[in-house]
């Protein structure tokens, strides 16, 4: 008996996975939930638990490779199954099957032109003659090439544009058209299409053929794109040759906090507030708490204080748990509270949901769980998605002050920095007291920069006084 391996579905948001890395390899044994590979998603990277036990037979996804969610990526031969007897098994009946499988991928990106050869008939063919078998090949070749070079979110895009996926140079692995590629595709179509009676004169020429003038069109404004979206592939590369460099890949992670960031930017009116805060009476109250917290096995830290302070705050200030839907500001009833952890191969933001309704212990546990289980690549989707305000806590490693990028759809995210003893100024004398400088970075389309400081004010008041509701 065998049994497939499929691609799971990490959420309901979620419409496809990259294969991170295989921790088997084919003719390893492997036990029932024991870890067979990683995956990376839009929202979390995760390690997939083996369905059944038996040996790994087959890996039909290799590394790097982003596919759908259900797609078979590995087979697995029921326990007792010899690895040296399944593949021959396999690969007798392969050659007949190969020719076929080959066929497809093969095709899409030089069948696409290539095809056509009998006459300029073929390319009409498809619309109108459904049952000819050119026409048949060259549109599943189409939407191979369609499936392969791009996800769900750019192919609804590219059909309610009427856009050709496969003239657009993707930016992604294995030249995979990201929605950024298509959005400034777009962008770039309709920007030359006012000087639509200049165009044709300079762009034909430069285009061998007239017949695909809406390609010319897209491709010449490519050059500047590349800049204006800040690609890395994009113009000369930024080093000389001789130089002593070293160029490595962007993670999967890496590339979507890059393109996640560089939105985020481009979508809120960045601005950042400042405010110090005065730890001493926060931190008399932590140190009389450490015992009974760790005798529940609960590390406390600075950060459930600062998340009560902070739900104050948003009860108080509700905008800034609020998000920006067109014209219309969104308030939102629950306080879900993402808090970032940095990993060594990037950084996630899990969700603490309702964390209004949680006590300090409950707080300080799920910060504990979820920074921990962050680490060990055992978070669920659902816990880093349905964020209302983030906190990120750059003082961990001694930063003094921060100016956060807002985590989307969210508009407000909240800097902590360095948290430690310094001398200030107490009723005209100098008192060492510990200190903290919070960072508020707000969307100034629906926060105004004297809602953001009174909400600042109002968390340090919260901590200052160390009066939390329980």
């Amino acid at each position: 008996m065998s049994e497939e391996v499929k691609m799971p579905q990490m959420g309901e948001s979620i419409a496809e996975g990259t294969i991170v890395k295989w921790l088997k390899h084919v003719g390893d044994s492997v036990k029932r939930d024991e870890p067979l590979f990683e995956i990376s998603t839009d929202k979390v990277d995760a390690e997939i638990p083996a369905p059944t036990s038996g040996v790994l037979s087959e890996i039909k996804v290799q590394e790097g490779e982003t596919v759908p969610v259900n797609t078979v990526v590995a087979v697995i031969n029921g326990a007792g199954s010899k690895p040296a007897a399944a593949q021959p098994a396999k690969e007798s009946p392969a050659p007949p099957k190969e020719e076929p499988a080959q066929a497809k991928p093969e095709p899409p990106p030089s069948s696409a032109p290539v095809a056509p050869p009998p006459p300029a008939t073929a390319p009409p063919a498809p619309k109108t003659a459904a049952p000819a078998p050119p026409p048949s090949s060259a549109a599943t070749s189409k939407e191979e090439l369609r499936q392969t070079r791009s996800s769900p979110v750019v192919r609804k895009i590219a059909d309610e544009h009427e856009v050709d996926i496969s003239q657009i140079e993707g930016t992604g692995i294995g030249g995979r058209v990201t929605k950024q590629d298509i959005l400034t595709f777009i962008e770039n179509r309709k920007g030359e299409a006012r000087p639509a009676a200049a165009a044709p004169s300079a762009a034909a020429p430069a285009q061998p053929v007239p017949a695909q003038q809406p390609e010319a069109a897209p491709r010449a404004p490519q050059p500047p794109r590349a800049p204006a979206a800040t690609q890395t592939e994009a113009g000369p590369p930024p080093y000389a040759e001789g130089d002593r460099v070293e160029i490595e890949p962007m993670s999967i992670m890496r590339r979507r906090i890059a393109e996640r960031m560089v939105e985020s930017r481009h979508i809120s009116a960045h601005v950042t507030s400042f405010m110090e805060v005065d730890f001493h009476k926060t931190a008399k109250l932590r140190d009389s708490l450490k015992g009974d917290f760790e005798r529940d096995g609960v590390k406390l830290t600075f950060m459930p204080f600062i998340i009560k302070a902070v739900i104050e705050g948003i009860r108080k200030w509700p905008v800034v748990n609020a998000s920006v839907w067109g014209d219309q500001i969104v308030y939102k009833k629950d306080i879900n509270v993402g808090v970032a952890v940095a990993l060594d191969w990037g950084l996630i933001v899990p969700v603490i949901r309702g964390a209004d309704e949680k006590s300090l212990l409950g707080l300080a546990r799920a910060v504990n769980d979820l920074g921990e289980r962050a680490r060990k690549k055992q978070l669920k989707p659902d816990e880093v998605q349905g964020g209302t305000f983030t906190i990120t806590n750059p003082g961990v490693f001694g930063g003094w002050a921060g100016t956060p990028i807002i985590n989307q759809p969210q508009v407000a995210i909240l800097g902590v920095g360095v948290i430690k003893k310094r001398p200030v100024v107490i009723d005209d004398a100098i008192a060492i007291r510990q200190m903290g400088i919070f960072g508020l970075s707000f969307d100034h389309r629906i926060i105004d920069g004297a809602v953001a400081d009174q909400f600042l004010a109002t968390v340090r008041d919260v901590i200052e006084a160390a009066e939390y509701t329980s």
